[in-house]
């Protein structure tokens, strides 16, 4: 009998390495003000948005409703903490299980029909579904709380080797703990036959149908697995916020994650979590800056789908791309050049939008804002002159330097096809 055996992957294991060593050094990097909640925030959106990707990134499915099952799965997870007899029985580190069984279960149940249809019909009717729950949501009180939602007390039972989920800091490791095995579950989903089949029915439904598989199955089952991770992502959500309400099964959260993978990139797995650092950003910590953070969000995905239209993650993975190439000397001064161009022109442009919002929104507390330390007066001339002038400088840098860059940048990836083509750079 001959002894055979797998090399091992070293870049696997780096990879992973990194990104739990990252998950663990986090709190003592960003130790200020509301940073733990911040990160805390993150990571549950974060599940959520891999929980997504899973549906739209893996199986194609483009859902207008997945908020329904991480929704529901913190309703049920925070009944569970009030509930004394579960509660007893279930640590508050396993609660999150609970949120991502009723997930599933809403899954098994409201996969069947959804799943039933697929492309836009599907979507329709998952958009249909979110407005059911919702309005339910506020029909019965008894359950979901009405407006006011449920509450809860995470800090529960005796105290486990000093923890009690009292700290923010422990909540944050419980919910890096969890992301860190869901990413890896999710991860490994990617690999498993049922997850491949997914992107074929993705790519080419009516060859899986062929071949003698039933697609409408195979994306029910992915739907449960996803409803899953997404209940798992409420459940945490529900012991870092101590509160569950009616926003949590909206509308408007579901097409927040959507939004969130896609400037992410669906057509990578780990875009989903690049993509929840840009959404929170905006919706979180730029809106304690500035009324316009949505304006500014909004502006960012257009244009981020008109060059970039497969997302952040595309872009880095390009440039990475052309730096193992080394070619990359060749594309840094223009796109340094493009780059300090769009910054100052995007300077301009904020300045204006700021300086407007003021005049429209605040104009009753005076003339005169206050931005990054500075105080402007948005009633003289000087402001809006300054405003215009960068606004104007980065739109005519842009257009003298864009096509030398676009020009470089062709002919590097055009050589780096040859290459790997076997030709000649």
């Amino acid at each position: 009998m001959r002894l055979t055996y797998t090399p091992l992957n070293l870049g696997r294991y780096l990879v992973w390495g990194g990104f739990a060593l990252i998950l663990v050094l986090a709190p003592l990097i960003f130790t200020k003000g509301a940073a733990l909640s911040i990160l805390s925030q993150i990571g549950t959106v974060m599940i959520f948005g891999l929980s997504y990707n899973m549906l739209l990134g893996q199986g194609g499915m483009l859902s207008f409703g997945h908020a329904v099952y991480s929704g529901l799965g913190a309703f049920f997870a925070i009944h569970a903490m009030n509930h004394t007899g579960i509660g007893a029985l279930v640590p508050t580190s396993l609660i999150p299980l609970v949120g991502g069984v009723a997930g599933m279960g809403f899954g098994v149940l409201f996969g069947y029909v959804t799943t039933k249809k697929s492309g836009t019909t599907f979507a329709m009717i998952t958009l249909g579904l979110v407005e059911l729950v919702f309005a339910s949501s506020l029909m019965f009180p008894g359950f979901f709380g009405g407006e006011g939602g449920i509450t809860t007390n995470r800090v529960r039972g005796e105290a486990f080797l000093g923890i009690t989920y009292g700290p923010q800091v422990q909540v944050y490791y419980l919910i890096a703990a969890w992301l860190f095995v869901t990413t890896v579950a999710m991860f490994a989903f990617t690999q498993t036959p049922l997850g491949r089949m997914a992107n074929a029915v993705r790519d080419n439904p009516e060859r899986v149908e062929f071949i003698g598989y039933d697609t409408q199955w195979v994306r029910y089952l992915t739907l449960i697995l996803s409803a899953f991770f997404a209940g798992i992502s409420g459940g945490l959500s529900a012991i870092n916020f101590e509160i569950v309400s009616a926003e949590n099964v909206s509308a408007i959260r579901s097409g927040s994650i959507l939004l969130f993978v896609f400037i992410g990139g669906i057509g990578f797995f780990f875009g989903p979590l690049l993509g929840t650092i840009v959404g929170i950003f905006f919706s979180v910590m730029l809106s304690d800056f500035t009324p316009a953070w949505q304006l500014y969000l909004g502006l960012f995905f257009i244009l981020l789908v008109r060059y970039a239209p497969a997302g952040l993650a595309s872009l880095i993975l390009m440039l990475l791309r052309v730096a193992s190439a080394r070619k990359f000397a060749r594309i840094w001064k223009p796109l340094l050049a493009v780059g300090a161009c769009v910054l100052v022109g995007l300077a301009g442009m904020v300045m204006g939008t700021e300086m407007l919002y003021h005049l429209t929104l605040d104009a009753a507390n005076g003339s005169v804002m206050t931005r990054f330390g500075q105080e402007i007066d948005t009633k003289s001339a000087g402001p809006w002159l300054v405003a215009g002038m960068l606004l104007v400088a980065g739109i005519v840098g842009y257009r003298r330097f864009q096509p030398g860059y676009y020009a470089v940048w062709s002919d590097v990836n055009a050589e780096i096809v040859a290459q790997q083509r076997g030709g000649v750079a």
